[in-house]
């Protein structure tokens, strides 16, 4: 095991982060890094991923707004707190919601272990469906359990993709770095940043010196999950005017009421002519589309990264996989939970913890990392489209994420960190569910502190327009 420095690696990670996207060395002098790890129970440097990568999506923040007004200002980032803001720890009305379905989880197998993602109904009825069980509510978790013990994993993992569902199976780092899909993930930047196509500089409006640095941005989001929406939530609290678009057709998870905050909500059926024609005409003048659609799926509905390109020349568009989108698990449907699973996470935990039993990561990392990268990403190709022109289009994936922590190196005493205890971290606001308090923005500036003009509303609750 390869411990992490505590108290050099947060530094050395962001400004490799940033000096990766092509941005000025002299802005790192202007960022604050506080707190060691451990930061939460893990014997990986969760900690300092969300510490750097909430730093570096802030600090961009900061240098939009320096190269807008000329203001320069501070940010700072608490590692414990960012960790904390990882966790997406809410309650509404006094209620924290249920987090998983009940089947959903880690299941042995007659040889090996898979990790179920059921939180959607149709994802739990179709791995219901494989394992010849009742569909529905009432099959319980005793029943999956021992109708897994038929299958080996790989197997049961291969069947449930084939099947266009989401299961991983259990594997060791080792057995991860001999697959296939690790190699194609190496030739992938963690935060890959493209020039998709020609045009002139986007004149940003005037910004006041009181303003958030990101006032006046127009950002659409087409994300659903975690990851996504995170990403759309920073930008919100730096400032941005977020849209964020939701099929009518597809399920949420309870984590929208959360990450929803600081954005209006929109609803557009993409497999109609009239919901593709409705988001491109908002599209014609957004600054930056956020999505996190498999790859491809976009394409086929007219919205590749040229097209959008060639609909709104200047666009900054930013893209979530869960694989990336080159090799044999590219259109691979994926949870931050199974990325952990698949990569080999799960075990080396159990490992450093003295268990038998494979041991998930304290939070979800991968997807909050991500999600903080690529509001980092599509700031730096911002502040590039401000200075070279073009169109820029900036991917991000969870399992390439994975491979940057366990490059992070491991912490010794991983699991003597407290656990979480959000009292000292959480606002109150109100919200279209109920009184909704939940975490408040981890980064600090040092003149606009960062924070949501906008409650947060159902999906639907705002017309596909800009303000």
């Amino acid at each position: 095991m390869t411990s992490v420095d505590s108290t050099s690696a947060p530094t050395a990670a962001l400004e490799s982060l940033w000096r990766a996207a092509g941005l000025p060395a002299a802005a790192l002098v202007h960022a604050t890094l506080t707190g060691n790890e451990p930061a939460l129970p893990s014997s990986f440097a969760v900690g300092t991923a969300a510490q750097a990568s909430f730093a570096a999506a802030a600090l961009a923040a900061a240098e939009i707004g320096h190269a807008r007004n000329g203001v320069r200002q501070q940010i700072a980032v608490d590692m414990r707190s960012a960790a904390l803001e990882c966790c997406g720890h809410f309650t509404v009305d006094g209620v924290a919601p249920k987090v998983w379905d009940k089947l959903a989880g880690l299941y042995g197998c007659g040889k090996g272990g898979v990790r179920l993602h059921t939180n959607f109904a149709h994802h739990r009825d179709g791995v219901l469906r494989l394992l010849g069980l009742t569909i529905g509510e009432q099959t319980e978790r005793a029943a999956v359990a021992e109708a897994l013990l038929r299958w080996d994993a790989f197997e049961f993992e291969q069947a449930a993709t084939d099947a266009g569902l989401v299961v991983a199976a259990v594997r060791s780092v080792e057995a991860w770095d001999a697959h296939p899909q690790r190699a194609a993930l190496a030739a992938q930047a963690l935060v890959a940043i493209e020039r998709i196509g020609d045009a002139p500089p986007l004149p940003l409006p005037a910004l006041a010196v009181a303003e958030r640095p990101l006032t006046g941005l127009r950002v659409l989001e087409l994300t659903r999950i975690l990851a996504g929406p995170f990403c759309g939530r920073s930008l919100a609290a730096y400032g941005a005017d977020v849209l964020l678009v939701n099929s009518p057709n597809l399920p949420n998870i309870d984590a929208i009421i959360d990450t929803s905050r600081g954005k209006r909500s929109a609803l557009a059926d993409l497999r109609t002519d009239i919901g593709r024609d409705a988001l491109r005409g908002v599209l014609r003048d957004a600054h930056v589309f956020v999505q996190g659609c498999r790859p491809g799926s976009l394409a086929a509905l007219g919205f590749a990264p040229d097209a959008v390109a060639a609909l709104r020349p200047g666009i900054v568009m930013v893209s979530l996989s869960a694989y990336g989108e080159h090799g044999p698990w590219a259109n691979k449907r994926g949870f931050d939970s199974l990325v952990q699973t698949a990569t080999g996470f799960n075990l080396a935990e159990a490992e450093a913890a003295g268990s038998a039993q494979p041991r998930a990561l304290p939070m979800q990392i991968l997807d909050m990392a991500s999600g903080a990268l690529m509001a980092f990403g599509a700031q730096a190709a911002l502040l590039r489209q401000q200075t070279e022109g073009g169109s820029w289009h900036v991917r991000v994936s969870l399992a390439r994420t994975a491979q940057w922590l366990r490059d992070l190196g491991r912490v010794a005493n991983g699991f003597d960190a407290p656990a979480a205890a959000f009292d000292s971290v959480m606002e109150d606001s109100h919200s279209g569910w109920g009184r909704l308090s939940a975490i408040r923005p981890t980064a600090q500036f040092s003149h606009t502190p960062a924070g949501y003009a906008l409650p947060s509303m159902p999906p639907g609750t705002h017309a596909l327009a800009w303000a």
